[in-house]
């Protein structure tokens, strides 16, 4: 069991580096902790550092979740007969865990939904492409970012359900998603009751709400 171990491990650890943050700090001399939403994620970047920077983060938190899923689960199945789909959720699970609780930042990072997104595109990316219309759908008619990533994070398991056949461990992997995607949203959910939360398109420069998004 070394080989998984190792391969989990180093997902979790690559999930933790917080990318938006460093290109923040590098580019603007800002901490995305204390701007905008608060959050660390490419949302946040977006809004404080422009679409251009904000995709580069998006697709580098991506990446966080792609490479476990692409290279290191398979690796880790091959070399101790681990069920390909069991290595993938437990690969892409823990590059997740590492992006919402990131070693680095005593714990306090994103919501996961981008890395979540690269771990699902490593296994089956229509299940991304099918969701994505749901995010797409849903951000059109709202234009609230947050309630699109909720919508798409409840679709995956759905999806993936229908699209994999013995692969419940993937699957439940997604369920897991789903349910820390709209964990780590309820700030955006009281925000969006309380009338406060910004549509898509509206920038948020400024200092955090007194309750900031610490817990994205």
């Amino acid at each position: 069991m070394l080989a998984p171990a190792l391969a989990i491990l180093a997902s979790y650890l690559l999930g933790s580096v917080p990318f938006g943050l460093v290109m923040a700090r590098v580019i603007k001399g800002v901490d995305l902790r204390e701007v905008g939403s608060g959050n660390i994620g490419a949302t946040n970047a977006m809004r404080v550092l422009g679409k251009p920077l904000g995709l580069v983060a998006f697709l580098l938190d991506f990446g966080k979740g792609l490479v476990p899923t692409l290279l290191l689960a398979p690796h880790a199945a091959a070399l101790n007969e681990t069920a390909p789909s069991l290595a993938a959720a437990l690969c892409g699970t823990a590059a997740v865990v590492g992006h919402c609780f990131p070693l680095y930042l005593r714990f306090k990072g994103g919501k996961g939904v981008a890395t979540g997104c690269g771990a699902i595109v490593g296994v089956d990316p229509w299940i991304f492409v099918l969701s994505g219309l749901v995010w797409l759908a849903c951000l059109v008619t709202t234009r609230y970012v947050g309630l699109a990533s909720i919508a798409m994070g409840l679709a995956f398991p759905v999806v993936a359900a229908i699209r994999l056949e013995d692969a419940g461990a993937f699957v439940f992997a997604c369920g897991l998603l789903s349910l820390l995607v709209v964990v780590r949203h309820r700030s955006n959910i009281r925000r969006m009751l309380a009338g406060t939360e910004p549509r898509m398109g509206q920038k948020g420069s400024g200092p955090p709400a007194p309750e900031k998004d610490t817990k994205p």
